[in-house]
């Protein structure tokens, strides 16, 4: 009498699955650090308890070198006034275009007085970013 089976156990393991899980917290990493908003320069916000507006349409950044970064595009102090109107010519009529104006907190007021100037002179709004307290 045989009384052997004819169907065996197989010892492998089925990995796609775990692979399909792997390629999907993958691309989900992927996509989560693209969302992180990000400037070229390093800046140390002033501290407020103010909120700082949801809608933001030109980014202004200065840090303590006094290097100003225009919408993720280094600048000269002379290029700012040219490259903060070309942005706004690029929105639409009846947006108006607001200035997030992300001053490090090292810079002198002075600098950050002349900035503001520049978006009065072109009927700008501007606004001055800050961290939570």
């Amino acid at each position: 009498m045989n009384l052997r089976s004819r169907s065996k156990v197989s010892a492998e393991v089925n990995m796609s699955s775990m692979t399909d899980l792997v390629f999907l917290l993958l691309i989900f990493f992927i996509l989560a650090s693209t969302l992180v908003t990000s400037s070229a320069l390093d800046i140390v916000l002033p501290k407020s308890g103010a909120q700082t507006v949801k809608k933001k349409n030109i980014t202004l950044t200065v840090n303590e070198a006094l290097e100003f970064d225009v919408n993720g595009t280094i600048v000269g102090y002379d290029q700012v006034e040219q490259r903060l109107m070309a942005e706004a010519r690029k929105l639409t009529d009846d947006e108006q275009a607001v200035v997030v104006l992300r001053a490090d907190q090292s810079i002198p007021t002075g600098e950050t007085v002349r900035l503001l100037d520049i978006g009065y002179r072109n009927n700008l709004k501007m606004i001055i970013a800050t961290d939570p307290k």
